[in-house]
């Protein structure tokens, strides 16, 4: 069964996130079928913007309860290597040729926040809650950093990744994570006003437009290369670690970390 799904009208593709299940949570599959959907639909010369979302009512939850098991239980190396398959996909949504726009149909948690912050428009619905939660579980979210921080600036990063608090939509607009907070009934109709814009750009400029703005702001494909292996060598290292291993493995076990008081 596939994990996403892809629809494409006209010159837009939309790829929806397709384990509603299990709230479109991430897994090995999940971020190879998106990571190579991504790269077909960048090279194809048809599709002039993407939009990603996730069925159902949840964006994506972040990480699946059963990968997760299995990366608690896995080695190093082997850490390591999911760590920068993840990152490639990251990599990949960020630095896409074509314009990408996140909707956001519902709550974004870990990965899932990774995501939205790669897109170049975010279009989230009043009722979306956030959460970068990995400080929980004795991790930090370190993959996506890159790309949650070039969104929502250092101060605010230091402050999310360090409590972990949930915040809502209307909160994620005002730190630059979502660029506009909509009704449910409006999500489409917000998507469908971006889109129009965007048809009236050469693609070629939007492309270099593209890439300007991540250049000028600091950020190029290699740099991320070079970040990318650094942070997933930590995530990696971390999981592994004792914190990592009794965070893991009380949330799997549905208890309270050691070093939570009371």
């Amino acid at each position: 069964m596939t994990s996403i799904r892809i629809d494409r009208h006209a010159h837009v593709a939309t790829v929806a996130l397709a384990r509603p299940q299990v709230h479109n949570a991430f897994d090995e599959a999940l971020i190879a079928e998106l990571t190579a959907a991504l790269q077909e639909l960048d090279a194809d010369d048809g599709v002039r913007a993407v939009v990603l979302t996730g069925d159902g009512a949840t964006f994506s939850a972040g990480a699946d309860l059963n990968w997760m098991r299995g990366m608690a239980a896995a080695s190093e190396a082997d850490n390591l290597a999911d760590s920068l398959r993840l990152a490639t996909l990251m990599r990949t949504l960020n630095f896409l040729s074509k314009p990408t726009i996140a909707r956001v149909n519902g709550s974004a948690y870990g990965g899932g926040v990774g995501l939205v912050a790669c897109c170049d428009i975010a279009i989230g619905v009043e009722g979306a809650k956030f959460s970068l939660s990995e400080v929980k579980l004795g991790l930090v979210p370190a993959v996506i950093s890159p790309y949650v921080v070039n969104a929502i600036g250092p101060r605010q990063a230091r402050r999310l990744f360090l409590t972990a608090e949930v915040f809502d939509a209307a909160e994620a607009e005002r730190i630059g994570l979502l660029h506009q907070c909509v009704p449910a009934d409006a999500l489409d109709d917000a998507v469908e006003r971006q889109l129009h814009w965007l048809g009236k750009g050469g693609p070629a400029a939007q492309h270099e437009a593209k890439r300007l703005a991540l250049r000028i702001g600091g950020m190029t494909r290699e740099q991320a290369e070079r970040i990318d292996a650094d942070n997933a060598a930590l995530i990696a290292r971390l999981r592994v670690s004792p914190e990592g291993q009794e965070g893991l493995g009380a949330f799997l076990d549905k208890r309270a970390p050691r070093w939570v008081e009371g």
